[in-house]
């Protein structure tokens, strides 16, 4: 879990010497002048600067990360099998690789682009269950970012704990951020006919879902693919089938549960959407307790 607005307010005020009071108020006056345009976590962050606070030279902890952050320094042990992808961009060829390193206090997904970088797992000096340093990486989506001017090598550092499972905050639909993974409650208002593309590796026909949830703060579209289409109760002869799928639709309509969801920009219509990796059924004992308490 990144950092929370709370957190990062005293930070600040322990590096400026200020009260979280007076900070706070600066950065409510920022997100007052920049009209709602970016978070307050965001806002906190140009007071820091303007206050002449740099976290440049700074090792973080995972959990006190923020997007938007850039010239991070901190260390990790990988702890998954990173994964290389090709790509092709402008008839440009070229690599991407992807993992998930942690600490004691939070794990985030890790993206190198140089191919320096790369080669250096290609040919295994870095592999998984090391500990590295990573120095000069930047936030993107809630993703750190390695590129030609970042840094990263094994580590003397040791972990004997790391967090493996990432912390999910559940949230309203309104209050949902690009790039965070959040648990929203709501219901589906609309259901969309499955749309279909094929996976370039492996040649496979593979479905994608999309919806409309709603969760009585506001509206959201989303879209979910193969891997958790099923989570909806729909087979894949019903996603086939446009008289089965008629059918099933009137089922999901109206569907309430707990989502887990990645938020993201759409950045043609410059709105928000999720993509949904989980279905959880509202279990109406426990939610009752909930509320009780």
């Amino acid at each position: 879990m990144l950092l929370n607005y709370t957190q990062l307010v005293e930070k600040i005020a322990k590096a400026s010497n200020l009260s979280v009071e007076e900070v706070d108020r600066k950065v409510e006056a920022k997100c007052a002048k920049l009209s709602g345009l970016i978070s307050k976590e965001g806002s906190a962050q140009i007071v820091a600067s303007e206050l002449g606070i740099s976290f440049d030279r700074e090792k973080m902890k995972i959990n006190e990360l923020v997007d938007g952050m850039k010239k991070i320094n901190l260390a990790g042990k990988v702890i998954d099998a990173p994964t290389i992808r090709a790509f092709n961009k402008n008839g440009r060829d070229g690599k991407v690789l992807s993992m998930t390193v942690a600490d004691e206090t939070d794990n985030i997904r890790v993206v190198l682009w140089d191919t320096n970088h790369i080669s250096l797992f290609e040919d295994n000096h870095i592999n998984l269950n090391d500990s590295i340093e990573i120095s000069n990486a930047s936030i993107r989506n809630n993703e750190l970012h390695l590129g030609s001017f970042s840094d990263i090598k094994k580590s003397k550092e040791t972990f004997d704990f790391v967090q493996t499972s990432k912390k999910i905050q559940s949230k309203n639909i309104s209050e949902l951020q690009a790039g965070q993974n959040a648990q929203i409650r709501a219901i589906v208002v609309q259901v969309f006919e499955p749309r279909f593309f094929e996976d370039k590796k492996t040649g496979v026909k593979k479905p994608l879902l999309a919806l409309v949830l709603d969760d009585g703060t506001e509206s959201i579209r989303g879209a979910t693919f193969a891997e958790s289409i099923g989570k909806f109760g729909v087979s894949q002869d019903e996603l086939e089938n446009i008289e089965l799928f008629t059918r099933k639709k009137q089922e999901i309509l109206g569907m309430e549960a707990i989502f887990s969801v990645n938020v993201r920009n759409n950045v043609n219509f410059n709105t928000k959407e999720v993509t949904i990796n989980d279905v959880q059924t509202l279990d109406l004992d426990k939610l009752i307790e909930v509320l009780k308490n």
